[in-house]
Parts: structure tokens; C-alpha cells; sequence
């Protein structure tokens, strides 16, 4: 499902991997992590897609906001998890979203 995001300026967190093999709890997490954003002050949207690369997006309204996030408690844990067991690769990238358009077809 696409984000629905407000009117920009706001901010995008590209949070882009390579798993590692197996679940080994991961699953479960991820759909923790999301649901915890979701309750943060700030937070505006998420999108991901999985093949042999992910890449999830999240929407933010500020960069304090995305500093709250990546300094919450639960959310640290995961970060080592990520480290230690899930991911071979991952990168973050963070952009300020200045313009956006979207196309919806007529059903």
C-alpha cells in the first residue's frame, strides 16, 4: 500500500538491505518495529518491498522525529539484531521530500 503522506516539505527514511539466510525471528520484529513507529510522534507513513534487495521507506515529519526513532529503546535492539543476525548489508539514507504527485486510477 502506498503512504499517505502530507503536503511537503517532510522527510523520507531509505532504509535499503541484504538479508541474510533464514528468518530467525525477523518476521515477527519487523512487523514490531512497524507497528512501534507507527505510535511515534512524528511519524507519517511506511512502504516496503522485499526481493533480493528491501527497501522500506518511512515518512517523517522532521529530523527530530527520525532522531526520536532511531534513539527508542526497542527499536536500538532491533538495530543490533539487525546486525548481528539478519542483514549482511544494509545502508540509510535520509531526504527531505520537497515536492511529490501521485496518479490514482478511476475504479
Amino acid at each position: 500500500m502506498i503512504a499517505k503522506t502530507p503536503e511537503p516539505p517532510y522527510y523520507a527514511v531509505i532504509f535499503t538491505s541484504e538479508r541474510t539466510e533464514g528468518d530467525n525471528g525477523y518476521a515477527e520484529i519487523a512487523d514490531r518495529m512497524v507497528e512501534l513507529a507507527r505510535e511515534q510522534d512524528g511519524f507519517l507513513g511506511v512502504e516496503s518491498a522485499r526481493e533480493e534487495v528491501g527497501i522500506t521507506v518511512s515518512y517523517w515529519r522532521d529530523l527530530d522525529a527520525i532522531k526520536s526513532w532511531k534513539e527508542h529503546a526497542e527499536h536500538k535492539v532491533a538495530q543490533e539484531r539487525g546486525r548481528s543476525d539478519w542483514y549482511k548489508s544494509f545502508k540509510t539514507r535520509i531526504a527531505k521530500v520537497e515536492r511529490d504527485y501521485q496518479f490514482n486510477r478511476k475504479q
